[in-house]
């Protein structure tokens, strides 16, 4: 419809908001038909978008930052309109200058808030997650911003409120969860599903309606900086713990958001943001399932684009990635938003537009529905190039409709809602609740995986001596943010006001080991920091290990921003080994004749050869969170059976290409062919334990199924050992001839089972045909007759069962509908006769 409706301006009279509406206005309002529950959702998103003006539409396809102190030199100069009391100037060293970023954030940087939703507005941005504020401050700035945008739109249309939340919610004084790269060491969907929902829980009862996570980006390179933001390098356990994730979000009434569409993991030379040099069929076969899961099954409601490009063009652009394949394909129904200043980047970084004007153009023909985190590449002059005929309306209605349509399904125009009504849960909710910490520690307990007990674990228990005099020793040992993400906000946000501490308690590994060895004398020395050359401390740390009966070292990552850590965004690393000297000092302790137990806490694996060869215990921690050193201290001790297994490998060597398992023959070391042997140090899957278990007697329900029928798959798990414990037991595929290269192996299903000393339990997969499938030459999905091998044990290199299966009947081509998920179903236990 024509403009005819003048946007208010900051001097105008306002618009009619929630706060100052006359009883006749209001009445009338809540009788419009968008607001009307009784109406379908179709026709009251119909019935608004019918209502809005063009530039009323393009406004719904914004957003607005207040408080991005991320760059500037005073918190104020990125407020753009009155806002509560900021909190105290960031620390100036710890401000991030980020080159490409610079120009964007002068851009949006000064817009007011009225501006900014002139003719409404789509999103606001990170309102908890920018500055360090209370519960009760945020939830004030909330209902502050929503009534400014509120005022501003004839219609009085509410805007979504979006955050971070990858590690827990990302804001002050909430809990810290361990990191993504954890979750995929627990091989537990359903306790990643009960994380997010209380993840969830807790942001909406502060207002906010979308969350920008899972991330569902599949590890292939293990320099990337965000590897500790995925779930590994598998897709099947990246797409079941990614969908859990979802389900558990969702339940709570928050958008989940899938990021990054699609690639950003497999970077050229894992360089942050950098190309991605993939063809179409890995990028189906490897990189998309995770996707497709979280959006066919799981009803993912909103997707982000990922900042790289794929064979040269940038995903924000892509109209393949974003239209046909997201939604003709997989029927998504959702909101696409735009990674931060994604939109511009295709001006000022990929160059693949003339100015953010054109990219923004560029970006909604594509499909992209919402610009994030600031309006520049969605501004007025899409308006602009409708009324002068160059941009067909029919993009900015299908944009504009979707955000619309997903406003209405989250209630905000629904009768009776109010920004104060939906941050009400300011006055009792309590971010890091008893119950939340009780959670994280559950996952950080499963997610610790013992390399190796050797000769020194578990500390204590029956039939071994417990050590008198522990060293603690190492940079991760006193250093509680360590343990914690990028995206926590004590490393995401409080560098920068140092003053305000963590906002959580969170004991260090040296607290947790007194408090869980307490007839031990345990000492502490820091030996060196993360990432530099500093070797003046070793002299002290060799001391101290040499007067004690064990040392423990821990070792790895500080987490930051753009090279303020060595894991994180923007910290990718040239290699393999672990940062600054700490691989020195540890070969140091090793030396000193006290054992020597090694704990990695990182966010990345790390190549750790000469460190297996010496140490008396190897422990792999990624990023375990505010309880992970409570976690750690349980399994170091014995009281906790440890159960987590390896998302990614542990490589041998710190250099020659690090890969992944997903490899076709050619991609595996021996046959002489290659001076590189990738032989990792520590497999896919792998993970030890305090007690031993046993997989056996695999039978097939048939050997020979149609390339569209199913079978059963049953092995007997037992526990052989003296504690209870649980195993995860794995099946993988192999595909004997194809008609493309293949993985020598890859995971198609899995299952957590818990069995006591003495006792078996049957586990069964129910493998369909379809999930043999792979992208054919022609670039369609197919399952080819022939033969197939399976394998079922407790790593992806420890697999004691195998069977070959022949499918038979003609090549079939999976349609979108195909099946996704090997289910499985695990037995009651049983007696076995050696435990009578």
């Amino acid at each position: 419809m024509p403009d005819t409706q003048p946007a208010p301006t900051a001097t105008a009279s306002p618009g009619l908001g929630a706060a100052d509406l006359t009883r006749d206005s209001r009445d009338a309002r809540e009788t419009e038909p968008w607001r009307d529950p009784r109406r379908s959702l179709d026709e009251r998103t119909d019935a608004l978008l019918a209502a809005l003006t063009t530039k009323e539409k393009v406004g719904q396809l914004g957003s607005r930052w207040l408080g991005n102190d991320m760059h500037a030199d005073d918190p104020a100069d990125t407020a753009g309109s009155t806002a509560i009391d900021p909190p105290e100037a960031p620390d100036s060293d710890a401000v991030l200058n980020v080159a490409p970023m610079q120009d964007v954030f002068a851009a949006s940087g000064t817009v007011s808030l009225e501006n900014a939703a002139a003719y409404g507005l789509g999103h606001l941005t990170r309102i908890y997650g920018s500055v360090p504020r209370t519960a009760a401050e945020g939830a004030a700035e909330v209902v502050r911003q929503q009534h400014v945008v509120i005022d501003c739109s004839r219609l009085g249309i509410p805007a979504i409120v979006h955050e971070e939340c990858l590690t827990g919610f990302t804001t002050y004084g909430a809990t810290v969860y361990p990191a993504a790269i954890a979750w995929g060491a627990t091989f537990d969907p359903d306790l990643v599903e009960q994380m997010a929902s209380a993840i969830g829980r807790d942001m909406a009862s502060l207002g906010v309606h979308q969350g920008l996570s899972p991330v569902l980006d599949v590890v292939r390179d293990y320099r990337w900086g965000r590897v500790e933001e995925t779930m590994g390098e598998d897709p099947y356990l990246v797409s079941m713990l990614g969908s859990a994730y979802v389900r558990g979000l969702q339940s709570a009434g928050v958008v989940a958001t899938l990021k990054h569409f699609a690639g950003y993991s497999a970077a050229r030379a894992a360089r942050n943001h950098g190309p991605v040099s993939m063809g179409r069929r890995e990028l189906l076969d490897v990189i998309l399932p995770p996707f497709e899961m979280a959006v066919r099954l799981a009803g993912a409601d909103s997707v982000m684009n990922s900042y790289s490009d794929v064979d040269g063009v940038p995903a924000v652009a892509d109209a393949w990635l974003l239209t046909e394949l997201l939604r003709e394909t997989w029927g998504f129904t959702g909101t696409v938003v735009s990674d931060y200043w994604a939109v511009p980047f295709l001006a000022s970084m990929h160059r693949v537009a003339v100015d953010v004007d054109d990219a923004g153009a560029q970006s909604l023909s594509a499909g992209l529905d919402v610009e994030l985190p600031d309006t520049l590449g969605f501004g007025q002059h899409l308006a602009d190039r409708v009324a002068r005929g160059d941009l067909d309306e029919q993009l900015v209605d299908r944009a504009a409709r979707r955000v619309l349509r997903q406003k209405i399904r989250l209630g905000l125009l629904d009768p009776g809602w109010t920004p104060e009504g939906s941050a009400a849960g300011a006055d009792r909710v309590e971010l890091d609740s008893a119950a939340n910490r009780q959670l994280a520690r559950r996952l950080a307990e499963r997610s610790v995986v013992l390399l190796d007990a050797g000769t020194a674990l578990p500390l204590t228990g029956p039939g071994r001596t417990s050590p008198a005099t522990i060293a603690v020793v190492g940079p991760t040992a006193a250093d509680a943010r360590t343990f914690m993400g990028c995206y926590a906000f004590p490393n995401h946000v409080l560098p920068r006001y140092p003053a305000r501490g963590l906002g959580v308690a969170v004991p260090t590994l040296v607290d947790a080991l007194a408090s869980e060895l307490p007839e031990a004398r345990v000492t502490f020395t820091q030996g060196c920091a993360i990432d530099d050359n500093d070797r003046t401390g070793f002299e002290a740390a060799l001391a101290s290990a040499q007067e004690a009966d064990l040392c423990v070292v821990a070792v790895g990552d500080l987490a930051g921003l753009f090279g303020q850590g060595t894991s994180g965004e923007g910290c990718d690393a040239a290699d393999l080994s672990l940062p600054g000297v700490q691989g020195e000092l540890v070969a140091a302790l090793i030396a000193s004749g006290t054992p020597v137990v090694v704990v990695v806490v990182s966010g990345r694996p790390y190549a750790l050869g000469e460190v297996a060869e010496g140490a008396a215990a190897l422990v792999q921690a990624f990023m375990p969170g505010e309880e992970g050193a409570g976690a750690l201290a349980g399994i170091l001790s014995g009281r906790v059976q440890p159960t987590g297994k390896l998302p990614v490998q542990v490589p041998r060597i710190a250099g020659g290409g690090p890969s992944t398992y997903l490899q076709p023959p050619l991609g595996l070391g021996g046959g002489g062919i290659s001076t590189l042997d990738p032989t990792p140090l520590f497999a896919f899957g792998f993970g030890s334990s305090y007690t031993r278990f046993e997989v056996s007697d695999l039978s097939l329900s048939s050997d020979e199924i149609d390339t569209g029928g199913e079978l059963s798959v049953t092995v007997r798990v037992t526990n052989v050992g003296d504690r209870a414990g649980e195993e995860v037991v794995q099946l993988y595929l192999h595909d004997v001839v194809a008609q493309v290269t293949r993985p020598v192996k890859s995971l198609i299903g899995f299952a957590r089972v818990a069995v006591e000393p003495g006792e078996s339990r049957f586990v069964t997969f129910r493998v369909h045909a379809d999930r043999t499938g792979f992208t054919g030459r022609d670039l369609r999905r197919v399952v080819e007759p022939g033969e197939i091998r399976l394998w079922v044990g407790s790593s992806s290199d420890g697999l004691p069962c195998s069977a070959t299966v022949r499918l038979t009947g003609p090549l079939r081509v999976v349609s979108a509908g195909g099946v996704l998920v090997t289910p499985v179903e695990v037995s009651a236990p049983l007696r076995t006769p050696q435990g009578l």
